[in-house]
């Protein structure tokens, strides 16, 4: 017909053009969006691999002088402490269940399962002067350790707390290489090893120097 234009073959309709125009616009829109997202979540990710990996230089030494005596890896007192009260800012540092201090050790183990008064959880009704006395730890078979010389085996006390801890962990197998095996008998829970197992793999990772910074 006279007047009227024949589309060729190859000729894009105008509606096509538009939503080809229209899907250019926003692919070149997205992409910086996708950018800045990827960096942001990378960001936020080595900021909490950073945050995870702090450990409070104060406690290093404590750590490794532990380490000594028991035979344990610091990156496991380490990873335990992180877990247990987050390096000692938890306040109080008495759990709904009974466990106390910086390590979080159920009275009765600490002084000893073998105190009259301990059964069940292990909280126990121990008396003050007791759950100190490193004479009554040692007659019930307690782990808790006098580090710091003071007289006292204090599950309060920092020192005092990781040495205990660093004594039960290399009882239950730590010293041997069963780590997992003895975070497993700090808590009896899979859940809590996990935690444990995380912080253990990255300190060990990063390593004293990185993380002490």
């Amino acid at each position: 017909m006279k007047g009227k234009r024949e589309r060729t073959y190859t000729e894009m309709p105008k509606s096509s053009k538009r939503k080809q125009n229209r899907r250019k616009t926003f692919i070149i829109l997205l992409i910086p969006v996708l950018v800045i997202g990827y960096y942001l979540i990378s960001h936020e990710e080595k900021i909490e691999k950073k945050y995870n990996s702090y450990i409070p230089k104060k406690y290093m030494a404590i750590y490794l002088e532990a380490q000594k005596v028991y035979g344990v890896p610091w990156y496991v007192l380490a990873a335990h402490h992180r877990v247990e009260t987050r390096f000692s800012t938890l306040k109080p540092m008495v759990s709904p269940a009974g466990a106390e201090g910086p390590m979080q050790f159920m009275p009765c183990t600490f002084v000893g399962w073998k105190h009259p008064s301990c059964s069940g959880l292990g909280k126990g009704n121990i008396p003050e002067k007791e759950k100190t006395d490193p004479a009554v730890i040692k007659k019930y078979g307690g782990y808790g350790i006098d580090a710091d010389g003071d007289g006292k085996a204090d599950p309060f006390d920092d020192k005092d707390a990781i040495f205990s801890a660093a004594n039960y962990l290399a009882k239950n197998g730590a010293a041997d290489g069963q780590i997992e095996k003895a975070v497993y008998s700090y808590n009896h829970s899979n859940k809590y090893v996990s935690e444990v197992m995380y912080y253990v793999r990255l300190y060990k990772k990063e390593g004293a120097q990185e993380v002490n910074r």
